[in-house]
C-alpha cells in the first residue's frame, strides 16, 4: 500500500511504451510473463514531443526492424527511405496495437523503490507492486553545459530537444554548440532559412553518407560492426559516450566542409563565457583532424571486412580561427544548444548509480536483482543505439529477466544463452 491506497500488482512493470519498452512487451508476453507498461504520455511520447519538425531518422528503413513486426511494413530490406518523426511515432504505435501491449498511457511515473517482495512503483493514477522493473525511457533530458547559466541577460537559447523550427528563434544570427547529428541538422536548416549561423564544434564523429554506392548503415552492417558486444569492447564507457554520427536522413553527406559550403560558420568548441563574449577552444583542427582520422579508419576497415576499396574523405577544411565572438552587439539573436541528451531517472529511489549519476548496470542488469534497463546507446551491441537494436536486447534481457524469476535453477548471465 501507498498513502492507503492498495497496490495493483503485475510481475513485470515495463516503465515507457517507445520501441525499446514495447519489444520487451512483445518478449514478455511470448513468454506468458503477465506485465504493464507504463507511459507518461502516449505511446511514442519523445518522438511526438521532443523532436523538429523536419527532422527525419539517420537510419534508412530496413533499420527500423522489431520483434513480431511484419518485414512488409518496412519496405525492401535495402530500402533508403529515412522516416520523419511523425511517421516513426506512427510506426510505434501501430507496433503496440499488433502486438496488443498492455499499456497505461498518461501515468506519470513518481517513485520507484525497491521492497522485500520486488519493488513499489508509484504513479499519477496509484501505486503498483511489481516483482521485477525495467526501464525503459530513453534519453529524454536535455544537458545544458555549467556555462549556459553564465548568458548575458536576455539573450534567448533553447536546447535541441525543445527546437522545433526557425521561426520559433527570434530575428538575427544563431550560435550552434555542439555538431554532432543535432547540431549540425539544425545548423543547416537554420543557414538555409536565411539566418547567418555560427556552429561551436567539438569532439565529432564523421561518416559518408554513402559510400561505394550504398548507405554507409549498409556497409556497417555487413561488416560486423553493428553486434560488436559491449563486453567485447576495449573502452565500453566511451563507446556509450561517443556522440551521434554527422549525418542527416536522406541521400547527402552532411558535415564541417558541406556546412561551410553553404554559408556556416565553424569555430572551436565553447570554452567559456567573458565580459559578454563567447570564448571558443583553439582546438578546432586537431578536433577535425581527429574525425578524419577516424572516419577514413572506419571506411579502410570496412573494406577489410568485405573486400573491395572505396574513395577516401576529403579533410575538413579549417577557417581562419575565431577565438571570441560578442554575443551583446546584436549579430548573436539567440543559441540553440546540441550539447547531448540523457536518461531521467530522478524518480527511481535505489542505490543504482554511478558518480556521475548513472546507471549502473552490465549489459542491461543493474547492480539491483530485478531492476533492467533498456533503451540505451550501446546497451549490449552498437547495433543498441538505434530502433533496430530492441530485437535482440529486448529478447536477451526477458530471457534473463525470465530465468531469473523461476525457483529452482541457478540464474544465468545474460550473453551465454
Amino acid at each position: 500500500m501507498s498513502n492507503g491506497v492498495p497496490s495493483r500488482r503485475t510481475t513485470v512493470a515495463v516503465i515507457g511504451a517507445g520501441h525499446s519498452g514495447l519489444a520487451v512487451s512483445h518478449r514478455l508476453s511470448a513468454e506468458g510473463i503477465d506485465h504493464v507498461v507504463l507511459e507518461r504520455g502516449q505511446v511514442a511520447h519523445s518522438w511526438r514531443t521532443q523532436r523538429w519538425d523536419s527532422l527525419r531518422l539517420l537510419t534508412p528503413g530496413w533499420m527500423n526492424r522489431l520483434p513480431g513486426l511484419a518485414d512488409p511494413l518496412l519496405g525492401p530490406a535495402e530500402a533508403d527511405e529515412f522516416l520523419t518523426a511523425a511517421q516513426v511515432a506512427s510506426l510505434v504505435t501501430g507496433y503496440a496495437d499488433l502486438i496488443a501491449a498492455p499499456v497505461h498511457d498518461n501515468v506519470e511515473v513518481h517513485r520507484i523503490s525497491p521492497g522485500p517482495s520486488g519493488f513499489l512503483v508509484e504513479t499519477s493514477t496509484g501505486p503498483w507492486s511489481a516483482e521485477q522493473v525495467v526501464l525503459a525511457t530513453g534519453s529524454v533530458r536535455g544537458v545544458l553545459p555549467a556555462l549556459a547559466a553564465e548568458l548575458p541577460p536576455g539573450l534567448p537559447s533553447v536546447h535541441a530537444i525543445d527546437y522545433r523550427r526557425p521561426s520559433q528563434l527570434p530575428p538575427g544570427g544563431v550560435l550552434v554548440v555542439g555538431a554532432a547529428a543535432s547540431g549540425v541538422q539544425i545548423a543547416a536548416e537554420l543557414q538555409a532559412s536565411g539566418r547567418p549561423v555560427t556552429l561551436a564544434v567539438g569532439e565529432h564523429v564523421r561518416v559518408p553518407r554513402r559510400y561505394r554506392g550504398r548507405d554507409i548503415f549498409a556497409w556497417i552492417e555487413e561488416a560486423g560492426i553493428l553486434e560488436e558486444r559491449w563486453d567485447e569492447l576495449d573502452d565500453i564507457t566511451r563507446a556509450r559516450r561517443l556522440s551521434s554520427f554527422q549525418l542527416v536522413g536522406g541521400t547527402t553527406t552532411l558535415d564541417l566542409n558541406t556546412l561551410q559550403d553553404a554559408g556556416v560558420r565553424i569555430v572551436g568548441k565553447l570554452a567559456g563565457l567573458r565580459d559578454g563574449s563567447a570564448l571558443f577552444s583553439g582546438s578546432l583542427t586537431n578536433m577535425a583532424a581527429l574525425a578524419d582520422l577516424k572516419a577514413n579508419r572506419l571506411l579502410a576497415g570496412i573494406d577489410q571486412a568485405v573486400g573491395g576499396s572505396g574513395e577516401r574523405l576529403e579533410p575538413t577544411r579549417i577557417p581562419e580561427p575565431l577565438l571570441s565572438l560578442s554575443l551583446t552587439s546584436g549579430e548573436i539573436g539567440s543559441i540553440v544548444w546540441a550539447t547531448g541528451i540523457k536518461p531521467d531517472h530522478r524518480f527511481l529511489d535505489a542505490d543504482v548509480f554511478d558518480h556521475k549519476g548513472a546507471i549502473r548496470h552490465d549489459g542491461g542488469i543493474t547492480d539491483l536483482p530485478g531492476l533492467y534497463v533498456t533503451g540505451l546507446p550501446v546497451l549490449r551491441r552498437r547495433r543498441s543505439t538505434y530502433i533496430d537494436g530492441a530485437r535482440d536486447d529486448s529478447a536477451d534481457l526477458v530471457s534473463h529477466l525470465a530465468e531469473s524469476a523461476r525457483p529452482h535453477r541457478n540464474r544465468r548471465r545474460v550473453g551465454s544463452f
